[in-house]
């Protein structure tokens, strides 16, 4: 191993090392405003660098979750500047990530006539990492001026074969599907062309295991609340970045129930992962599983770059759990629904 990738290891679990542990949970859960939890992260956890300059008498709880994105944001990008074969190649990940996560959400109000919303929610700090125009993309008004804004753009070359239906309504669904698709892609391509032996294999089966579980919760999904023909729910899915083979897909979409996919799933070695993660409801299934998986690979693994993902897939993780947990104080939600939500 050279000394850059030892760099990049030893920095990725140092980093680890500095994470919320049961006891800062706990404290945050009782915690009683939003306020409480600023002064908690501020006094007594790694956040306290990204809010050292918050006062938190005047605490928002948009802007305490933009300073903690801001500051994950950043901890990814230090990361990746480690000069490692793949730290290049995941630093596009997060960022094509954050893109189209952006890109989502405007078309979410575009098809509610809020996108004047957008720039108010929009992580001003990413600006300077992306190429998307975002000023003229703000201030888009219609499905067109979208288009007119993604000039340029691969995400133009994917999303303009979509066209409003008669309502003016846009298919999200399947927007997303393609756009995720193309990030999945890059990283697929990244792994098999940059990684090798044990490094290639351990990438492959994260990457693998998290889109077989995507998967998963995407047809329960479907099923419950949508109610969607297995013809339907299979435009909806990314196979082809899948360990899943396609009998098995088809016989969770055309379950008769929920149970029915679960027993279907779980039939594979993979799906066996379910009865050993804790869940609380079907939807925190696939985030646990990832969460399991870095977790293992972050103390186990030799190779730089299985470590580095791992660290992010486990930050992202932690941050989620914040937001949750600021989300269920604001709201006053009973503490053990709260509990019930972090994912560890």
């Amino acid at each position: 191993m050279s000394t850059t990738s030892y760099a990049v290891l030893a920095k990725a679990r140092a980093k680890y090392g500095r994470h919320l542990t049961d006891r800062d949970y706990s404290s945050i859960v009782a915690c009683q405003s939003v306020a409480e939890v600023m002064v908690y992260l501020k006094s007594h956890t790694h956040f306290s660098s990204a809010l050292s300059e918050v006062n938190e008498r005047d605490v928002h709880r948009g802007r305490l979750e933009m300073l903690l994105r801001q500051y994950q944001f950043y901890e990814f990008d230090s990361l990746c500047r480690y000069d490692s074969s793949m730290s290049e190649g995941f630093s596009r990940y997060v960022v094509e990530k954050t893109e189209v996560e952006q890109i989502i959400r405007f078309l979410i109000l575009l098809n509610s006539n809020s996108t004047e919303k957008f720039i108010f929610q929009f992580p001003a700090y990413f600006v300077k990492h992306t190429s998307l125009d975002i000023n003229k993309l703000a201030n888009a008004r219609d499905y067109s001026e979208f288009l007119s804004a993604l000039s340029g753009s691969v995400y133009y070359d994917i999303l303009k074969i979509y066209k409003p239906d008669r309502r003016g309504m846009l298919p999200v669904s399947y927007m997303e599907n393609k756009l995720y698709a193309y990030v999945l892609g890059n990283v697929f391509e990244l792994i098999k062309k940059k990684a090798k032996g044990t490094e290639r294999k351990e990438l492959l089966q994260m990457f693998y295991t998290i889109n077989d579980y995507t998967i998963f919760s995407k047809i329960l999904r479907l099923k419950k609340y949508y109610n969607l023909s297995p013809e339907v729910i299979k435009t909806n899915l990314i196979p082809e970045y899948s360990d899943l083979n396609a009998k098995m897909i088809d016989r969770m979409c055309a379950a008769e129930s929920s149970a029915e996919v679960f027993r279907i799933m779980q039939s594979k070695g993979c799906g066996r992962l379910i009865n050993k993660i804790g869940y609380t409801y079907a939807s925190d299934i696939s985030p646990r599983v990832q969460y399991r998986m870095a977790k293992k690979y972050i103390h186990f693994s030799d190779n730089p770059s299985v470590v580095m993902i791992s660290y992010m897939f486990l930050a992202e993780t932690e941050l989620t759990n914040v937001i949750s947990m600021i989300e269920g104080i604001r709201y006053q939600l009973d503490k053990s629904i709260i509990q019930s939500l972090i994912i560890r």
